[in-house]
């Protein structure tokens, strides 16, 4: 039986190394989906260190460490950083028409490819969990509150859309299979940080897993449980369902920059072909 490559499960062969599939899109020249990616990576980081300034200057220090126990903002500094690599790796490839990230070694492009699955999968389930379980009205109370819950970390709304637009815009390819049991590891990861705060702040980041004697039953937080790796495994197929039909309805078209050695050299055969016609048709006359 043939072995199939790590590189090749993880979709970052060789053979795909001339597609520049993670910095070009089917849609925007390199230049524009750079300057995007580069504007949402702005607005992430402007957001969370303005809530940190926030309780930093109302008495609330303690906040700000408790916020690394939760997934909402542990997803949003995901999406954060993808961005801001994805924005100059798409940079680099717009000015020069070389790639920067293809010359990493093949794991880092393996960790690249995971972290792609990650934000344009959870996002999703973190927007479904908040509305269905978690929000109580009214949600614009407090104008720093309100903020909070439609755009940023604490919030849950505009990630969703970040994770849209990566799906839509780029020509990447869809999520290798083999991202599922890691996005799945990331969730179990996760459980732990929860009841290790749990354990060392004295609270539960989400009231569904608390199985104290105010809490919910073990049974029901095991469903919760149960019912979240479902969700997870759903959204994997839609968003991989989506990028599956751009990818078919662009029929792998997209916009490769200016100095990329392949567009040029694509070019220049157009234009040798179009000369050899052309020659020939004089010689005719």
């Amino acid at each position: 039986m043939r072995r199939i490559p790590l590189t090749t499960l993880f979709g970052v062969d060789k053979t795909t190394d001339d597609k520049r599939r993670f910095e070009t899109s089917w849609l925007l020249p390199p230049a524009i989906l750079a300057g995007l990616r580069g504007l949402i990576a702005l607005y992430i980081f402007t957001s969370i260190f303005f809530i940190w300034g926030w309780y930093g200057t109302h008495d609330d220090t303690a906040a700000i460490g408790q916020t690394f126990s939760f997934f909402t903002w542990l997803t949003y500094w995901g999406i954060g950083f993808y961005m801001l690599f994805a924005a100059i790796h798409t940079g680099y490839y717009a000015r020069t028409g070389r790639s920067l990230l293809y010359r990493w070694p093949r794991a880092l492009r393996i960790l690249h490819s995971l972290l792609y699955s990650s934000v344009t999968v959870y996002p999703f389930l973190v927007t479904i969990v908040f509305w269905v379980f978690i929000y109580e009205s009214p949600w614009y109370s407090k104008t720093l509150t309100g903020w909070q819950n439609v755009s940023t970390s604490v919030a849950h709304a505009l990630n969703s859309l970040y994770a849209l637009l990566e799906i839509i815009l780029p020509a990447t390819s869809p999520h290798p299979w083999i991202a599922i049991p890691f996005l799945v590891l990331g969730l179990l990861l996760y459980l732990c940080v929860a009841y290790i705060t749990h354990h060392t702040e004295g609270f539960y980041p989400y009231t569904f897993l608390d199985v104290g004697d105010h809490g919910q039953k073990s049974g029901t937080v095991t469903g919760y449980c149960f019912g979240v790796l479902a969700a997870i495994l759903v959204l994997f197929l839609v968003s991989w369902g989506l990028i599956w039909l751009r990818c078919w309805l662009t029929k792998g078209k997209l916009k490769r920059a200016r100095q990329d050695p392949l567009r040029i050299a694509s070019g220049v055969s157009v234009g040798a072909m179009a000369g050899e016609q052309s020659g020939e048709m004089k010689e005719a006359v």
